[in-house]
């Protein structure tokens, strides 16, 4: 990917780094000395400093209403999505706000479903709606209806970022790969999966749609970093995969990164829904699954907590200097770990939508 292309607005999905920094970074309003970590790159929240100790962290996200999936899953995805970026910290959701541009042609009783299952989402959670913006608007037909905050308070020495990864730490990365990005595609288009993959590999891939919370994990490696400090970052897989994920904990640490390629997990369906819909599910869209790095005194712990709770925890690699850059190891040899630019589920998503496939 040129410069060139990297500063522009990608088509669909998340901006790139370069843009980020050309166009967004330098113009954050004012500075305030309490902003410990304003906006970055690969960075799932920010943080204030607060009286006594405390800061608060804070993420945001869209709001999804896909009408191919549901209600339902709609507003999971609306309300787990973000929660998955605040288990990054090691600490859980408290509060969330949540504005909603709707198109005229949702229906109240729609709308009433829709909302009370973000309530149930979030009371399961913990979290307390505090307020927000709604309303209906001509010439709106995204899947994409508002966006929501997520707000947490806790002292501030024991909330993790994905900025602490440092040389000699070990990479582990939770789950399997593109769990979401899998689980839409065989639910939105069904009878395309059962007739490419059959109908036991769609069924298996629908049943990953509510695998796609990371709250747990994040919450397991929070509690064991509170006793050893030695949990040193963490990111969320979201667009990009779970190596573009590695790509932007490398970035926001300042570190290398040698990634064993032969040891990330993808998952019978998802490589079979991979090669139908021509993308590599490494790096398409994962929420569900964790990056973590971690010291290594603690690795065998953390693992034994994870298997305790039946969360598949996998080492795929480790955190080097700088100066040896981002390095992928497979198949024998080793090539230099690059980002794909736009996550290629949107592309795969739309493509079949265009084309009738059901």
């Amino acid at each position: 990917m040129d410069t060139l292309e990297a500063t522009q607005f990608p088509d669909t999905g998340k901006i790139q780094n370069s843009f980020f920094k050309e166009r967004i970074f330098p113009f954050c309003g004012a500075a305030r000395r309490e902003v410990m970590i304003g906006p970055e790159y690969g960075v799932d929240i920010s943080l204030v400093s607060l009286p006594n100790g405390l800061a608060m962290a804070m993420t945001s996200d869209p709001l999804s209403l896909i009408p191919t999936l549901g209600l339902r899953e709609s507003a999971w995805l609306s309300v787990q999505l973000m929660a998955n970026d605040m288990a990054t910290t090691g600490f859980a959701p408290q509060y969330a706000q949540f504005t909603l541009n709707l198109p005229t042609t949702l229906e109240v009783d729609d709308f009433e479903q829709y909302w009370r299952y973000i309530h149930e989402f979030c009371a399961r959670l913990g979290i307390a709606i505090t307020g927000g913006h709604t309303g209906r608007f001509e010439g709106l037909q995204s899947t994409v209806v508002g966006g929501g905050t997520m707000i947490t308070l806790a002292p501030g020495e024991q909330i993790i970022t994905s900025k602490g990864a440092r040389p000699g730490d070990i990479l582990i990365m939770t789950k399997q790969c593109a769990l979401i990005a899998t689980s839409i595609l065989a639910l939105s288009f069904p009878e395309t999966v059962k007739k490419g993959c059959g109908a036991a590999v769609q069924q298996q891939a629908a049943s990953l749609f509510y695998e796609t919370s990371a709250v747990e994990a994040g919450l397991i490696a929070g509690e064991i970093h509170r006793h050893t400090f030695a949990v040193t970052a963490m990111h969320d897989v979201t667009e990009g995969g779970v190596l573009g994920a590695i790509i932007e904990l490398a970035h926001a640490s300042g570190c290398g990164v040698e990634v064993n390629g032969d040891n990330i997990p993808v998952g019978h369906a998802q490589q079979l829904i991979g090669k139908l819909f021509n993308i590599d599910p490494r790096f398409c869209v994962g929420a569900g699954s964790m990056i973590i790095t971690v010291k290594p005194e603690i690795l065998e712990p953390l693992l034994k907590k994870f298997a305790s709770q039946k969360i598949q925890a996998t080492v795929i690699g480790k955190i080097t200097e700088p100066a040896n850059g981002l390095i992928l190891s497979e198949d024998g040899t080793q090539k230099m770990l690059q980002h794909p630019g736009a996550d290629p589920y949107w592309n795969a998503f739309f493509q079949a939508l265009q084309l009738g496939w059901k």
